[in-house]
C-alpha cells in the first residue's frame, strides 16, 4: 500500500516524506513500519564469533581504504564498516529501504531526490551522520581521488546540495528511475577520516588511518597483510532499527588469507577456519572428503538460490591489435572443448555459460524480438547483418561421436577458416600474419587452478599453429596489470545481476574502456552498444529493462569478446558444526558469505568459548 502512495504522490509532484525507501518499478515487499526483514531471526542472540575466508583470489591487503585505486583493502571492509543511505534486499531486486535516510523523496520529473537522514544514525566515534558528511562522501568519491569506477557508476548525478544539517538533495543530468538507488547505494564515511592536524587528507593519501564509517563493526586485531578482525560495535546506533533486527550477530568476525586453495583447503580441515565457499568442482568432490565430514564435524552443503547465474569467462584484451577482429576471437573460442572438461574435470557439476547475462529474463535467445528490434533497428547500420537473420550466437558444441553431430575437429576447421579470412596464415611452424609475426597468446592466472583448464584448450590452438604461455603470478600482481590493461587473456567472474542498470556502463561502456581501474577490461567501444547502454538506464518498466538488456546481450555475443566458461546453480559451502545456528528463512537472492555474515548467529557453546577466551585476556 506505501508503495502505491509514494507512486502517486511522485506522480502527482507533492512531497513524499513518508517514503520508507525506493522502488525502481514501484512496488515493495515490505510496508512502512515494518518489523523486521523475513530471512532473519529478528530475536538472535549477540556473541559469539565466526573465522573464514574471503571468496576473492585476495593473496593479502595494504590499507584500510576500500575506495582508492592502488593497493587492497582487507576483505569484508566495505559490507561491516561502511553504510549506505539505503540498503537492498536479499528477497527483491530493484528496492531499497532506509539507513542512514529514515525518508527518501523523488521528484515528479525524476530529475532529483531528497534524503532525510535518521537522526539516530552515529559514526563509530560517536558524531552524528550529517548531510554534510553524504556530500563530503560523494564528493571525495567522485573526485580523481578515488577510483575511476565511483565516476562511472555516480556518473548521471549532477550534484548534491545540502538542504539542512539533516537533509540532501541529488540532482540528476536526466530521468532515470534507477538513480535514486545509486545515490542511495553511496557509501558514506565521515569528514574526520584521514584529518591530520586540522587538514583532510585527499582521499587517496588516506591508507591506513582507520576508517570512520556508520557500520556494525570497527576494525579490530589485525596482522597487517594478511589476517584481519571485525568486532561487533557494542554501541552500534541501527541494532534497533528495521532494516537491521536480527542481523549482525556475531561479536567477532575473522578473514584469513591464504596464497593458494590447497593451504586453505587443509586449514579448514585442521580448524583454522569455520566456513569456506568452494568454487572448483574437482574439490568439491575429491578433496572436500573425509574423517570429519564422516562424522559431522564439518558440514558440506549445496545451497540452492533464485540469483541471476554468475559470468565466467576468458576475456580478451581487444586494446591488443591481434585481438581486434571478432573473427579471431570467435576462433580461439572454438578450441574450448567444453562437453569434454565437464566429463573429465568437472563431474559435470556446471552448465555451459551461453551469454553475458546467464541463466536470466534478461539472456537474448534465438532472433530478436519485435521489442529487441525496435532498439536494434536504429543501430542497423553498425551492426552485423547477421545479427537480424541468425540466431544470438551459442558456444560451440563437441561430441567424442562425429555421427551425433558437431565434433571438436569440426570446430577447428571452422577456426581455422576464421582466422585465414582474418589475415593469419600458418606458415614457418605458426601462425602469422602479414608481417610475418607470430600469434601468441598469454593467460594469466593468480592461483593456479586454471592450469588444467588451459592445457587442453593450448593444444588445441597449437594444431592451429598459436602459441600459449599460461602465467600465474600473485593475485596483487594480476590486479595492477588488469588496472592498466596489462594483458591478452585473463579468467574473470561477475556476479548475476537481478536488475542490470549503470553498473553496465562501467563493464562495457565506451568511456570506462579508457579509464585505468575500470571494469571494461575487455576494452569495449562500440558505439552500438553505448546506445543500448543509454537504454537500460532509461528504462522506466520492467519490460522495458529486459528488451534493453537482452539487446545488449545479443550484440555484445555478436562480438564474441569473451570465451564463456561455465556456471552453476548453486553454492558449494561448508562450515564447522555446531558454531552456528541459521534463520529459518532462505532469502531468494543472495552470496553465502554476506548472507553468513550478517544473518546467521552464534551457538551458546560458541558464544561461551568466546566469553572464556576474553575473561582469561
Amino acid at each position: 500500500m506505501r508503495g502505491w502512495l509514494l507512486f502517486l504522490l511522485l506522480a502527482v509532484g507533492l512531497p513524499a516524506w513518508a517514503a520508507h525507501g525506493y522502488s525502481q518499478f514501484g512496488e515493495f515487499r515490505y510496508p512502512a513500519g515494518f518489523a523486521h526483514f523475513d530471512y532473519v531471526n529478528p530475536n538472535a542472540p549477540k556473541g559469539g564469533e565466526i573465522s573464514l575466508v574471503p571468496p576473492t583470489r585476495l593473496s593479502n591487503f595494504d590499507k584500510y581504504n576500500p575506495f582508492t585505486l592502488k593497493g587492497s583493502a582487507p576483505p569484508g571492509l566495505g559490507d561491516l564498516v561502511f553504510e549506505s543511505l539505503l540498503t537492498p534486499t536479499l528477497d527483491e531486486p530493484t528496492v531499497a529501504y532506509g539507513l542512514l535516510a529514515e525518508d527518501i523523496s523523488v521528484s515528479a520529473d525524476h530529475l532529483s531526490a531528497v534524503f532525510r537522514l535518521n537522526p539516530l544514525a552515529r559514526f563509530s566515534n560517536g558524531d552524528p551522520v550529517l548531510a554534510a558528511d553524504v556530500k563530503h562522501s560523494f564528493d571525495r568519491l567522485t573526485s580523481k581521488e578515488a577510483a575511476p569506477q565511483y565516476r562511472t557508476i555516480f556518473g548521471e548525478v549532477r550534484g548534491a546540495t545540502v538542504l539542512g544539517e539533516r537533509t540532501i538533495r541529488f540532482d540528476f543530468k536526466r530521468a532515470n528511475a534507477e538513480l535514486p538507488l545509486i545515490v542511495g547505494s553511496l557509501p558514506v564515511f565521515s569528514r574526520k577520516w584521514g584529518v591530520v592536524d586540522g587538514k583532510v587528507k585527499p582521499l587517496d593519501q588516506i591508507v591506513t588511518d582507520l576508517p570512520i564509517g556508520s557500520g556494525p563493526y570497527r576494525i579490530g586485531k589485525v596482522n597487517f597483510g594478511r589476517d584481519i578482525t571485525y568486532e561487533r560495535d557494542p554501541a552500534y546506533w541501527a541494532k534497533d532499527v528495521n532494516v537491521r533486527r536480527g542481523m549482525f550477530n556475531f561479536d567477532r568476525i575473522t578473514y584469513k588469507i591464504y596464497k593458494d586453495n590447497t593451504a586453505q583447503l587443509e586449514a579448514f580441515k585442521a580448524g583454522e577456519f569455520d566456513y569456506i565457499q568452494a568454487f572448483i568442482a574437482r574439490e568439491w568432490a575429491r578433496a572436500y572428503t573425509g574423517k570429519a565430514f564422516d562424522s559431522g564435524q564439518l558440514i558440506k552443503r549445496e545451497l540452492q538460490h533464485g540469483n541471476a547465474g554468475d559470468f565466467q569467462g576468458f576475456q580478451f584484451n581487444t586494446r591488443r591489435d591481434k585481438f581486434k577482429d571478432p573473427r579471431v576471437r570467435e576462433a580461439i573460442g572454438l578450441a574450448m572443448d567444453f562437453e569434454w572438461l565437464n566429463r573429465q574435470l568437472f563431474y559435470n557439476a556446471y552448465t555451459r555459460v551461453r551469454g553475458f547475462f546467464v541463466a536470466s529474463d534478461f539472456e537474448a535467445k534465438g532472433l530478436p524480438g519485435p521489442d529487441e528490434l525496435a532498439l536494434l533497428e536504429p543501430l542497423r547500420a553498425q551492426l552485423p547483418p547477421g545479427l537480424f537473420t541468425e540466431p544470438v550466437p551459442l558456444p560451440p558444441v563437441t561430441s567424442l561421436d562425429p555421427a551425433s553431430g558437431q565434433t571438436l575437429r569440426d570446430n577447428l576447421r571452422r577456426a581455422r577458416k576464421l582466422l585465414n579470412d582474418a589475415g593469419w596464415h600458418y606458415r614457418d611452424g605458426a601462425l602469422r600474419n602479414d608481417k610475418g609475426e607470430p600469434f601468441t597468446v598469454e593467460i594469466l592466472d593468480s592461483g593456479g587452478s586454471m592450469g588444467r583448464i588451459v592445457t587442453p584448450i593450448a593444444k588445441n590452438l597449437e594444431k592451429l599453429g598459436i602459441q600459449v604461455n599460461y602465467k600465474v603470478i600473485d593475485f596483487a600482481i594480476l590486479q595492477k596489470r588488469m588496472d592498466v590493461f596489462d594483458f591478452d587473456v585473463t579468467s574473470s567472474r561477475s556476479v548475476g545481476s537481478e536488475a542490470p542498470g549503470t553498473e553496465l556502463l562501467e563493464r562495457f561502456g565506451s568511456k570506462a574502456a579508457g579509464i585505468e581501474g575500470s571494469s571494461n577490461v575487455i576494452g569495449v567501444r562500440d558505439p552500438a552498444v553505448d546506445a543500448l547502454l543509454d537504454q537500460v538506464i532509461s528504462a522506466r518498466t520492467r519490460p522495458q529493462l529486459v528488451a534493453s538488456v537482452r539487446a545488449l546481450d545479443r550484440v555484445l555475443r555478436f562480438g564474441h569478446y569473451v570465451v564463456p566458461h561455465w556456471y552453476s546453480g548453486v553454492h558449494r559451502v561448508a562450515w564447522r558444526a555446531g558454531l552456528f545456528e541459521v534463520p529459518a528463512v532462505m532469502p531468494r537472492y543472495y552470496q553465502p558469505e554476506s548472507w553468513i555474515t550478517s544473518t546467521w548467529w552464534a551457538t551458546p557453546a560458541n558464544r561461551e568459548a568466546l566469553r572464556l577466551r576474553l575473561e582469561k585476556k
